[in-house]
């Protein structure tokens, strides 16, 4: 087969980063939301612009809500210095470029690995753009859709489980992620059965503790709600031991166990699977240095038969999924836990038979609604 010239031409250009732009954008939720050991009253993030040759690759990533404004001046400080004049279409060497923005022992390693995570992102839109290429199908193209369900079950008085369920099946969600492990397995056994019922058989139902019980809770939960067509078990122990914890958990009341999302690289993703710790990797692009990572944990993952999730973040994790042929669910909230998702993005997917399907547009794909940007705007 001969490759036309034009082709070669332009996919041999050089694309130089000329600059970094940043917004960071907070806002207030409509309640307070409690999980096992902690509790949220706003959504934030920062949206990152990569601008190179005339084009700009637009992301956002993480939800650090009080360290946006330090989050930024990494991103300005650190990282743009590194960057500018270097060819976008090298991500691989953007990326190490830009890691030592996490080397800092002093401070929350975190804070470097959202802004290096906002950046990679923001590099790749940029260059599905220059390709003219969704991410999808530049990260593998194995599909353009996943199904798609919402994080939910919140501890709180005001909490109604049949109420939410059904509400969640009239957006046209598959499923449900369902808080545990704030109450004894006992009491959250009896949540999550009334979830089962309220919800019936067609709707997918996990389960996720944040790390809030011993193993042997964590085995008893599994155990009480047994024929409940529970899918998987997330963070179900304490976090000082987990690795061998889940393991147990795993071995002992024989539920899926899905863990990832507090692991910072590609080797500790790793060692969970080689340690038999987990079936389902949720880990999180957006909290661990960008999607350029996150795919180096799903080749790991393919060879150790383990399923490829993503903690939350729809706006990346559809692209990272669908392009894998062992991809799992898209996270996503209500729309009162996550505005930034269902209003940011101006060109948002419809939800049909809990599927969000991934059009052609290139690089994400994402329209941001200036606005909502403006409205909410943090100033630095």
């Amino acid at each position: 087969m001969t490759i036309p010239s034009t082709f070669l031409a332009s996919a041999a250009a050089a694309l130089p980063i000329v600059g970094i732009e940043t917004t960071a954008i907070r806002v207030p939720l409509r309640r307070v939301y409690q999980g096992s050991h902690y509790h949220m009253t706003h959504r934030s993030t920062v949206i990152v612009r990569v601008l190179a040759d005339g084009l700009v690759g637009e992301a956002y990533a993480g939800d650090e809500d009080e360290a946006l404004l330090q989050i930024e001046k990494i991103v300005h400080d650190e990282i743009e210095p590194a960057l500018v004049g270097q060819d976008a279409l090298a991500v691989e060497r953007c990326w190490e470029l830009a890691r030592p923005a996490t080397y800092d022992i002093l401070r929350d390693r975190r804070l470097g690995l959202v802004a290096c995570a906002g950046v990679d992102l923001a590099i790749w839109d940029l260059v599905g753009k220059a390709l003219g290429q969704p991410l999808w199908r530049l990260w593998g193209g194995y599909s353009n859709s996943r199904p798609m369900i919402a994080i939910g079950g919140y501890y709180g008085p005001d909490a109604d489980i049949e109420a939410e369920v059904a509400e969640l099946r009239e957006m046209g969600l598959a499923g449900m992620k369902f808080k545990v492990g704030g109450m004894s397995p006992e009491a959250d056994a009896e949540r999550f059965i009334r979830a089962r019922a309220a919800a019936g058989p067609n709707f997918v139902l996990a389960a996720d503790a944040n790390q809030g019980w011993t193993p042997q809770q964590a085995i008893r939960f599994a155990r009480l709600v047994e024929g409940q067509d529970l899918l998987w078990l997330e963070e179900p122990c304490n976090w000082h031991n987990d690795r061998t914890a889940m393991r147990e958990v795993r071995y002992r009341s024989g539920v899926a166990v899905c863990a990832g999302q507090s692991e910072y690289s590609a080797a500790g993703c790793r060692e969970l699977m080689v340690a038999g710790a987990i079936d389902v990797c949720n880990f999180d692009s957006s909290w661990s240095g960008g999607p350029t990572e996150w795919r180096r944990v799903a080749a790991i993952a393919q060879s150790c038969d383990v399923v490829m999730g993503h903690h939350e973040e729809p706006q990346v994790s559809s692209h990272l999924l669908a392009s894998i042929p062992h991809g799992g669910f898209v996270e996503c909230f209500h729309p009162d836990r996550d505005p930034i998702w269902w209003n940011l993005i101006a060109n948002r997917p419809v939800l049909r038979a809990g599927m969000l399907e991934l059009s052609d547009a290139p690089g994400l794909g994402w329209e941001l609604d200036s606005e909502y940007i403006n409205h909410h705007r943090v100033q630095r």
